[in-house]
């Protein structure tokens, strides 16, 4: 009885390995699974019995291949990959991939191959997807656009489509400004806060540019392949971030600037993410801020609620002054005769 869960443990192995790779040599079967080659041959003939097509080829460094067949076995899942898989298809209802139901269905599909003993690991499982972007729903991109896009990408070929402007995405095909056609080198497909995005060398601006998907609607055909270009830091993550920071792909804020906190560096650290603090004293500090704009940077520093000392540059000072007018205003004593109802 000791040995059926081993021989059990080390078939699901091999089954995961054929499926990672197309030919393997028998002798290297046997190093990975720490088996002699004959051991090998006779799990291959259980999984052959089991209904797995695996092809054997012959000669000196002969090996084995998992064959293609409509008529598989039920899939094979370790607990790890069972719920791996729950958890992405539960959370399916926040990519704005609009493949809600599908992800819905292929969940239940899925599960009624799995033994009793996964199925239960699932069914327990209950996974809440909340989308980040706020009470505004993100709006939804077809599959078909995605495959379209995709397929783009990865054969390397120019992308011809039509790109709805920020202020009409739902312009009609008689707006000219709506359907404008753009050629696009297109690199990467990426999801941020539940909206997709193309990063794409843009061919008529010369430049990289972030397509939001769901404006997008793909021409056919596609144009000619072309060579891809590195995107700027060599990191995609890292430039797409930094275009919704406002910054030219470099990583770095456009408007950074530095002042003296009347706080203690372990008050403000806690609450800064992308900033640096050094500590001055017991209640001062040292915080190098970016944002997106000068008042941007002014309002977040502000919200320490501690006196301030500006370092620099200018315009950050600037920045001070102009929302200090701006709140000594919204501060100032409302018109003799107006009706407005006090705050609650």
């Amino acid at each position: 009885m000791g040995v059926m869960p081993k021989t059990s443990a080390r078939l699901l192995s091999l089954l995961s390995l054929l499926q990672a790779r197309r030919d393997w040599p028998g002798q290297l079967l046997a190093e990975r699974l720490d088996v002699s080659p004959r051991t090998v041959r006779r799990d291959v003939d259980r999984l052959r019995e089991l209904g797995y097509p695996i092809v054997a080829a012959k000669g000196p460094d002969g090996g084995y291949r998992l064959g293609a067949g409509s008529d598989l076995p039920p899939l094979l899942f370790d607990d790890d990959q069972a719920v791996a898989l729950a958890v992405a298809l539960q959370t399916a209802t926040v990519t704005g991939a609009g493949i809600e139901e599908a992800a819905a269905r292929a969940l239940s599909t899925v599960r009624q191959v799995m033994p009793a003993r996964l199925r239960h690991r699932i069914d327990a499982l209950r996974v809440t997807a909340v989308d980040g972007a706020g009470a505004r729903p993100n709006p939804r991109v077809g599959p078909q656009v995605l495959m379209a896009l995709s397929a783009a990408v990865r054969a390397r070929e120019v992308l011809r489509f039509d790109y709805a402007p920020a202020s009409a995405p739902g312009a009609s095909d008689a707006d000219p400004a709506a359907t404008a056609p753009r050629r696009a080198e297109p690199h990467h497909l990426v999801t941020r806060g539940g909206r997709w995005y193309l990063v794409a060398w843009d061919l008529d601006r010369d430049d990289w540019r972030t397509f939001r998907v769901d404006r997008i609607t793909p021409r056919t055909p596609t144009g000619p392949r072309f060579t891809p270009r590195d995107v700027p830091g060599g990191d995609v993550a890292a430039f797409v971030a930094s275009r919704f920071q406002g910054s030219d792909g470099s990583g770095g804020w456009p408007c950074r600037g530095e002042v003296i906190l009347a706080l203690p560096a372990t008050v403000v650290s806690t609450y800064t993410r992308d900033g640096v603090v050094e500590e001055l004293g017991p209640d001062r500090c040292r915080l190098v801020l970016g944002a997106w704009s000068w008042p941007g940077l002014a309002a977040t520093i502000g919200r320490f609620d501690a006196d301030i000392e500006v370092v620099g540059p200018p315009e950050l000072r600037e920045a001070f002054a102009h929302l200090a007018r701006r709140f000594a205003d919204a501060a100032a004593e409302a018109p003799s005769g107006s009706t407005t109802p006090p705050p609650s």
